[in-house]
């Protein structure tokens, strides 16, 4: 947990410089300015993950890019110095004493949460592996040969090896789904604002679907597995986009558009988060109507340094531009995934999902609601059908009426809907898909309590408590939750972690029995029992079976695996 804490302050030096950086560009290219720490983070965490991805293409991401992303950071605050001080003072005396003392009980929390837990079995299975293979080798040709897994190419993995500090700590730490789950928190934190201004807005139900996404990965944290990841920074955009919606900046296109980058970040992180790319409308229609060509080339440009490194990564490890996606087939290299294997591997996934290996049509549907889920999700997703309903009638509503002050709203829902739609008929596990599944539900919830509040008449029922009530009733059982809850983590988790020795140096991952294979006079790894093999020994492939039908395309690993 120590180390966590000392692993943090370096990720909040680095990522504070850097979203610095770009929040003064920001402000003086497209005079907007971005006033919330949080956003200054997640800006900052966008641009040190591009940077370690572009890192890796080139060389290995450990010493050598730790000290140059240093050095540009210590140029940052030699330029900035005075503007950085003045913006963490005016932060420091505009947050309360209470709120303060939050901030340092969650950058606790979630330091603990993230020394010890459960650690994910793909984690084992390919996640450390990955990571590993970048703090060694960076990218190599064709590593997707080895292990199919290797070519779901994430985002998060290059961003692991460059905080794991390896070469500093002695072994390979795992700490930045917590750290992202902790910028999260800071958003949240505006559910005190409430209290304040004595109602509900949108973006507030959607806030608390996040905290209950927070308090389910509690125990998970320490695995470094995109799921998390990119949960977190989808939940994250649809916070800031309707808190956006409601405050005195609705009307510039700067924070939507910025809002996309992120999306696209969030597409890197994972590539089912591919349609929350559909939000780019309300911005693209408002650029191209107001003829601001050269900020659309700037978002765009923006856009593209953010993905093209991914996208060359995954080229790269797997000859694909997206895996698994066999129907883009653009590459002729000689260290390219089969077909088939991808083919077969895209259907593993579909088939995990929805709980069967024969997932035709709808059928599948009784048996994956009846099994795959517990009781607290099978109400869920029953509020999401009712969500998808009200989606319906509002849209239908709202174009009747003609009430086009709604249609920003209603575009959240359109790509809230196509995004549980597209999780729910491909890949339906639930941790697949948490941001879409809670958050659609929540502004349901929300767009129901909010209109009924919007009547002719609320005035005169809410000066009569009608509604005072019921949104006090609403955020006291949203309390008596999170007790709950926290009595559920004490008593199943913090009781039983405490006792792991983790207090100093963060929970390894797992260790596997395993079995020395020789290809091409290079010996690889591979576990006697079951299919993972954890972070050590390395080079570890998850069966004997994919050594046998590859070769090496030179003399050494740097040179990348192919078929025979």
């Amino acid at each position: 947990m120590l180390t966590i804490l000392l692993n943090w302050i370096y990720m909040l030096f680095t990522t504070f410089c850097t979203g610095f950086l770009f929040m003064d560009f920001v402000d003086r290219k497209l005079q907007y300015r971005m006033k919330r720490l949080d956003s200054v983070l997640m800006s900052g965490l966008v641009i040190v993950s591009v940077y370690a991805q572009s890192f890796s293409i080139f060389y290995r991401v450990a010493v050598e890019a730790n000290v140059i992303m240093t050095l540009i950071c210590i140029a940052i605050i030699l330029v900035y110095h005075k503007q950085m001080f003045k913006m963490l003072r005016e932060m420091w005396n505009e947050t309360s004493v209470y709120k303060k003392a939050v901030i340092a009980v969650l950058f606790l929390l979630w330091a603990f949460f993230s020394s010890r837990g459960y650690i994910y079995y793909d984690s084992d299975l390919y996640h450390a592996q990955s990571i590993r293979w970048i703090e060694e080798y960076g990218v190599v040709k064709g590593l997707g040969n080895l292990h199919e897994r290797f070519a779901y190419n994430s985002a998060l993995f290059p961003l692991s090896a460059l905080y794991s500090l390896k070469f500093l700590m002695g072994y390979s730490m795992h700490a930045v789904n917590g750290f992202i789950a902790f910028i999260l928190s800071l958003t949240v934190l505006d559910l005190s604002k409430i209290r304040k201004r004595g109602r509900m807005l949108l973006s507030d139900y959607v806030m608390l679907a996040a905290v209950y996404y927070l308090t389910i990965i509690v125990d998970e944290v320490i695995s470094p597995t995109p799921d998390i990841a990119v949960m977190c920074v989808i939940f994250y955009i649809f916070i800031k986009w309707l808190k956006t919606l409601e405050s005195e900046d609705r009307k510039n296109v700067a924070p939507y558009a910025l809002l996309c980058v992120v999306g696209v970040y969030a597409l890197t992180l994972k590539l089912t988060a591919g349609l929350i790319i559909l939000l780019v409308l309300k911005p693209a229609y408002q650029l191209v109507k107001e003829k601001k060509w050269k900020e659309i080339l700037l978002y765009l440009f923006m856009g593209l340094v953010t993905a093209v490194p991914w996208m060359v990564r995954t080229v790269i490890i797997s000859g694909w531009l997206f895996y698994p996606f066999p129907y883009l087939d653009l590459f002729s290299v000689d260290w390219k995934v089969r077909k088939e294997s991808v083919v077969t591997d895209a259907r593993q996934i579909r088939s995990w999902g929805k709980g069967t290996s024969d997932a035709k049509h709808l059928e599948w549907v009784p048996g994956w609601f009846g099994t795959m889920l517990v009781f607290s999700e099978k109400i869920i997703i029953l509020a999401d059908v009712v969500s998808m309903g009200i989606f319906a009638v509002g849209l239908l509503w709202t174009l009747i009426k003609k009430k086009w002050k709604d249609l920003d709203v209603l575009a959240v829902f359109f790509v809230l809907v196509c995004s549980y739609l597209f999780w729910q008929f491909s890949a339906p596990l639930t941790r697949y898909g948490y941001a879409y599944i809670l958050s659609l539900a929540a502004l349901g919830i929300g767009w129901i309590l909010t209109s009924i509040k919007a009547g002719r008449n609320s005035k005169i029922w809410y000066e009569k408590g009608v509604f005072w009530l019921r949104d006090r009733m609403l955020i006291l059982c949203i309390v008596l939750y999170g007790i709950y809850k926290m009595i559920v983590i004490t008593d199943a988790y913090i009781y039983g972690a405490r006792l792991v020795e983790a207090y100093i140096m963060q929970e390894d991952y797992g260790s596997y029995e395993v079995g020395a294979y020789d290809l091409d006079g290079v010996t690889i790894y591979c576990p006697l029992y079951g299919d993972r093999s954890g972070y050590d020994p390395f080079p570890a492939a998850a069966t004997e079976r994919n050594i046998h039908d590859l070769e090496l395309r030179g003399t050494g690993l740097k040179d990348g695996f192919r078929h025979k």
